[in-house]
């Protein structure tokens, strides 16, 4: 059993706790938001005023947080001197590449071990511990962090060095992205030509046309009964994450003199989205956002 320290337990981070107090570890949490806080409590966590309160005498540090800015605060400020000598650092935020790797490089200077290990999968995939896990660090920090990630997901990818699993994430999320605004735009077309919804789908989920965004998380109503177009578009993954998500891909490309003008258009697109009302929508809800500025 390990002694943790869970700093961000929101819609992804409070599920993933969650599946660490089931599996028998030795949680405790800390959040600005006390509601999170109550629900974890009853389920067996300990609660923390504070992050530094929450990393004390802890074995492992997990964060979940929204931005890099966030997470360089929360390590250089209150984990990095109050943490266990030795502990291990997960950090499962979706943050830019170069700040992920000045905290590893801190993490390492002041004689942590620490993993990036943004995820994939949803809230969904978080409740069900079936998350996908794409991480960054040396190969001692990832085989000491793996155990616990097996608690969380499914699919756990080493994928090199520091910061390389925030690389993989933006990356596969780029081409969510585009994916999901190419997929909304054909059947918004098929449904101006008079082509039923659940016949493109029949076609194009065993042809060309094939990909997640359709055949997992389809943004109409109808051939996937589990996707969020059946259930008024609540969040599975948000719009505005979406959007953060492709900025940063972005970023990424414009810093490193890539050109990625499919996904600049598609980042419009949830741009537009967010700002039309879609904050708290699904980020598969851009279909009738594209269905509206068509009319």
């Amino acid at each position: 059993m390990s002694k943790i320290g869970f700093i961000g337990v929101g819609n992804m981070g409070g599920p993933m706790a969650r599946n660490l107090i089931k599996a028998g570890h030795d949680v405790t949490v800390f959040d600005l938001s006390e509601a999170l806080l109550a629900v974890l409590e009853k389920d067996g966590a300990t609660i923390a005023g504070s992050a530094t309160v929450a990393v004390k005498d802890t074995d492992v540090v997990v964060t979940m947080l929204p931005a890099g800015k966030h997470v360089q605060s929360v390590y250089f400020d209150d984990v990095f001197a109050n943490a266990q000598m030795g502990a291990l650092m997960i950090d499962c935020s979706t943050i830019d590449v170069a700040t992920s790797r000045k905290v590893h490089a801190e993490a390492n200077a002041k004689g942590f071990k620490m993993v990036d290990a943004p995820v994939s999968g949803g809230v969904g995939g978080a409740e069900a511990g079936t998350l996908t896990f794409m991480v960054g660090g040396i190969a001692d920090a990832f085989d000491q962090a793996k155990p616990l990630l097996d608690i969380m997901g499914k699919t756990i990818v080493h994928c090199g060095g520091a910061g390389n699993g925030q690389a993989a994430k933006i990356c596969n999320n780029m081409m969510l992205g585009i994916q999901m605004a190419s997929v909304s735009e054909a059947f918004l077309l098929a449904e101006k030509l008079g082509l039923d919804a659940d016949k493109l789908f029949n076609v194009s989920s065993t042809a060309s046309g094939q990909c997640w965004s359709l055949t997992t998380y389809c943004p109409v109503p109808g051939p996937v009964p589990t996707s969020p177009a059946n259930n008024d578009y609540k969040p599975g993954f948000a719009a505005p994450l979406m959007k953060k998500d492709m900025g940063l891909a972005i970023e990424a490309a414009d810093q490193l003199g890539v050109k990625v003008d499919a996904a600049k258009c598609a980042a419009a697109i949830y741009d537009a989205y967010v700002e039309a009302g879609g904050e708290t929508k699904d980020f598969s809800g851009i279909i009738n956002h594209i269905r509206d500025a068509s009319k």
